[in-house]
């Protein structure tokens, strides 16, 4: 009885002949129905709203850094390098996700093609994995410039800085075209409907009517090189770090060095930890709900977080606004 009622509230939505198509005797799914919330329709547009003033905060926020790390000389260094390049990121993924979400908000849930759904999915993805190798980049940029501030110039040359974040996109890039490849080929011939913000993975291997063993296991070994490795790159710098910290004698040196990395320790902290929330941790007893507000932090909220945190808690971010306001005014 609540089949057949889901399945005629289903089909109200959508036309069932736009959803599926008949190929060699199989039923194939050509666009997914994204539910977003389920809840008022007050409610709704006051996210609607929200969202809509955190995603025009998030674009100005990251272009104002990208323009301020590429005209200031100041900032010509390679931490501004790599943070300019996070905003980059943080750009792409809130295009990819947030139009569509306040789409979704609006019609209280959103139609999209299969072509679509692996699009964003795949833009998504190698926006996160680029910012996993990128954090892991930066870390070990804070370690050579508090553990061995003598080499750092040598070390951390122009050319080599370079070399490192085309290897962060081009990993994050191939990484997920793999996973990518291995999705698409996966047959969804049976209920399109996904209760999600946007098109993810593991909603979308829900839905699949294919043997999923083998892009789960690809989906462990990618994590190593994608995830874990990082993670533990992250974990041996900072503890190098503390360490070399806590070496120096006075109280004004040692709160300079942490000043140098603390806003870096944030984002990597406010980044893996819902990271770790959505995808590493059981979800064994936590609720959907739970489950998208968790997506929301890393793919809504961190995007405009990282912009504040490096301009708030950086004086030389706060120098070049100074100037260019300086110079606009006269």
């Amino acid at each position: 009885m609540t089949r057949d009622i889901s399945s005629g509230f289903i089909a109200h939505i959508i036309p069932t002949a736009s959803i599926y198509i008949q190929e060699n005797n199989r039923t194939e799914v050509t666009e997914f129905l994204l539910l977003g919330f389920q809840v008022s329709r007050g409610l709704r547009l006051f996210l609607f709203c929200l969202f809509l003033v955190v995603y025009c905060m998030t674009i100005c926020g990251n272009l104002l850094i990208i323009t301020l790390v590429s005209t200031s000389k100041n900032l010509h260094t390679p931490m501004y390098f790599f943070i300019s390049h996070l905003s980059i990121s943080d750009i792409l993924l809130s295009t990819d996700i947030v139009p569509n979400l306040l789409h979704i908000l609006l019609n209280n849930g959103g139609t999209m093609t299969f072509i679509g759904c692996m699009i964003q999915f795949y833009f998504f993805s190698t926006s996160e994995s680029f910012e996993c190798l990128l954090l892991a980049v930066m870390s070990y940029d804070r370690y050579v410039a508090i553990c061995n501030p003598l080499r750092y110039s040598s070390i951390m040359t122009s050319g080599h800085c370079v070399i490192l974040t085309v290897i962060c996109w081009f990993s994050g890039v191939s990484i997920t075209l793999i996973c990518i490849i291995t999705t698409a080929k996966l047959n969804f011939c049976g209920p399109n409907v996904i209760d999600y913000l946007f098109c993810d993975l593991v909603p979308l291997l829900e839905l699949s009517c294919s043997d999923t063993s083998i892009v789960h296991l690809e989906l462990y070994i990618i994590s190593i090189p994608d995830v874990f490795i990082p993670t533990i790159i992250i974990v041996l710098s900072y503890t190098n770090i503390v360490l070399a910290i806590l070496r120096i004698p006075s109280n004004t040196g040692r709160q300079k060095a942490f000043s140098t990395c603390s806003s870096h320790l944030i984002v990597v902290s406010i980044f893996y930890g819902t990271l770790f929330g959505v995808y590493i941790v059981p979800t064994k007893g936590q609720t959907l709900t739970i489950t998208k507000i968790l997506s929301l932090l890393f793919t809504v909220l961190t995007p405009l977080v990282n912009p504040l945190i490096y301009s708030l808690r950086n004086k030389d971010i706060k120098k070049a606004v100074e100037e260019i306001l300086y110079k606009c005014l006269i």
